[in-house]
């Protein structure tokens, strides 16, 4: 078949153990974060931003304190990966700190919900970005810009599909485009306000219009722009010296990534009224058509780059959460298995594309956000507090990077916080969320912990939910472990 799993028990008379290779150094894992997190955030989320939190001097605001939330997070997690040194990121953390359950609800929200909805809204800003500017001043239709996202998806698929390096490679060289693009609308808001336009941040902050409910949704939309930040800790086994290089890559990239924000958004607002920004449906096109039209047609482009390398870098770490999930014997054995030629997860990026196509199909691009972020943000919530939960119950585990209980305590509550009330401000979509990832509830049971369950029962289930996995369960003598880095 062209695919591996396990070693070769009769030549090695033992299971070998998977391995990765530590081939990235600090300035890939800061590469990595900047790529994944500069995607499609910064050119969609601030009308959401702006709509949700009532006024211009506010949205910055909210943009600020995303960035600081971001870094109290990035700096938790930092502690966690280098004191429990498994990829895996959200998974692994909740495995060890709080056990199976939370971990096998996490995994199986992020594949069934949360990874979909994520790479469709960055998928549809993609779409949306590169087919814009053809129907101006005109909107695109929704039907057109839905068959460019699925056909972009499909790419990103595919090339994953093929090579590794070749993803690893263009994924550098987007990063480099991403700080060009913010460059170049960074730029000439900062000419504009040399030259004293400054009647946009007039009564900045005007309270008429604001709506504290739906304040929450504003950080959903300002957090899915941060999105990424933890993706370095999916690839801990292959950082070298983790230590040192998973805390200095997350500090030295939101730092970048939130001034590059704050700046961005005020360059907006130096061209581009409250109102127009909140009628644009691709916010750094009506900008550049204002600001720089010379370039106008170039910025599309560079927008749909962008968010072409923040989907190959979610796409590339979903599949390292799969593959420890399979490890540790909560999913199917099939979806850690890897092409023996390619050395790429076939069975792990393939299992995406359906749900992905049909979030694509019938989700609108706010809605989504809404609708994934509850259970997104949860899980990071609880990530942390399992952090504080551990340490005090294993003060022995060695923590070569320890940051003070203060930052994850503040961390989880804001989490929380913002979670509990996206139930009161968007209960559809967010109530939704919920109940998809309680429907892991009985997976759970049925599938992992299926001692407690009849096997007559426990088969039938697997049978039916995973039909492709079946060969592979009945009869994994055939499969051999892959000991390549899939990176």
């Amino acid at each position: 078949m062209g695919f591996c799993r396990k070693s070769n028990a009769k030549e090695e008379g033992k299971k070998e153990t998977v391995f990765l290779r530590k081939k990235i150094t600090l300035v890939r894992a800061i590469a990595l974060t900047i790529g994944t997190v500069i995607g499609s955030g910064i050119f969609i989320a601030p009308k959401g931003v702006l709509q949700n939190s009532g006024n211009v001097g506010l949205s910055l605001v909210v943009w600020l304190a995303c960035g600081v939330l971001s870094l109290f997070g990035a700096l938790s997690y930092a502690d966690l990966g280098t004191s429990i040194t498994k990829s895996g990121g959200h998974y692994i953390y909740l495995l060890e700190t709080l056990g199976p359950l939370p971990a096998f609800l996490r995994l199986w929200a992020e594949f069934v919900m949360i990874r979909p909805a994520n790479i469709a809204v960055v998928s549809l800003a993609f779409g949306r970005y590169l087919i814009e500017p053809l129907f101006a001043p005109c909107h695109a239709p929704a039907l057109a810009v839905k068959l460019v996202t699925t056909t972009g998806i499909s790419l990103i698929i595919a090339l994953n599909c093929w090579s590794v390096s070749w993803s690893a490679n263009i994924q550098t060289v987007l990063a480099a485009l991403k700080m060009v693009t913010i460059g170049l609308i960074i730029v000439p808001g900062m000419m504009a306000l040399a030259e004293g336009h400054y009647e946009n941040f007039q009564n900045a902050f005007d309270t008429s219009s604001l709506v504290l409910d739906k304040l929450p949704l504003a950080f959903y939309s300002g957090m899915f722009a941060y999105g990424g930040w933890f993706y370095v800790n999916f690839v801990t086994e292959e950082i070298i010296n983790p230590e040192r290089n998973i805390p200095l890559s997350v500090i030295v990239s939101l730092l970048i990534v939130t001034l590059g924000y704050l700046l961005t958004n005020v360059s907006y607002y130096a061209v581009l009224t409250a109102e127009e920004v909140l009628a644009s449906e691709a916010v750094a096109v009506s900008f550049v058509d204002r600001a720089f039209k010379s370039i106008s047609s170039a910025i599309p482009i560079l927008v749909a780059l962008s968010c072409f390398g923040s989907l190959n870098g979610g796409i590339f770490a979903a599949a390292r959460m799969l593959f420890a999930a399979s490890r540790e014997g909560q999913w199917p054995p099939l979806f850690s298995m890897i092409h023996r030629r390619r050395n790429t997860p076939f069975p792990a990026l393939l299992l995406m594309l359906p749900l992905i196509f049909l979030m694509v199909l019938i989700g609108d691009l706010y809605g989504l956000l809404n609708f994934y972020s509850f259970s997104r943000w949860l899980f990071i919530g609880l990530v942390t507090l399992g952090l504080m939960i551990h340490r005090y119950r294993h003060p022995e585990i060695p923590r070569p990077f320890k940051v003070p209980l203060f930052i994850p305590l503040v961390f989880t509550i804001i989490c929380f916080f913002i979670v509990g009330m996206s139930l009161y401000s968007d209960p559809v979509n967010t109530g939704i969320g919920c109940a998809i990832t309680l429907t892991g509830l009985p997976v759970y049971y049925l599938v992992v912990q299926k001692s407690r369950i009849p096997a007559s029962c426990s088969a039938m289930f697997i049978l039916l939910c995973f039909p492709s996995s079946t060969e592979v369960l009945l009869d994994p003598s055939p499969l051999c472990f892959q000991h390549e880095a899939l990176w």
